[in-house]
């Protein structure tokens, strides 16, 4: 099994929410983010005065995967979140090695 983390743009959460439906993904955790990449934020201007944005607000889209769907996730995702401009995201993929479902006590793939 693998993680499947995406930081996207807010904007794009729900474009992603269906493209995951599509490719068979029934559950996810999302979770509203602030950071920065390469850029160190984002100039704006208040009543005049220029000031950097060092935060900038993001989604994270965390699912837990079986190993056979991984490639079809990381594609779907970055397919529908893509808008061309600085910002875009990134996705991170790690090991699971083990998960339980508290209710029924499933395990592994069973409990995803």
């Amino acid at each position: 099994m693998k993680k499947v983390e995406a930081i996207i743009k807010p904007f794009k959460l729900d474009d992603v929410k269906e493209v995951l439906a599509e490719v068979g993904i029934e559950g996810m955790t999302v979770s509203e983010v602030k950071g920065f990449g390469r850029t160190g934020g984002k100039a704006e201007v208040y009543r005049g005065s220029a000031y950097v944005v060092d935060f900038v607000p993001k989604v994270k889209v965390e699912v837990v995967v079986p190993d056979r769907l991984v490639h079809d996730v990381i594609d779907a995702i970055q397919r529908v979140a893509r808008t061309g401009r600085i910002g875009d995201g990134k996705i991170f993929v790690t090991a699971v090695e083990h998960a339980v479902r508290i209710r029924t006590g499933e395990t592994g793939e069973d409990a995803i």
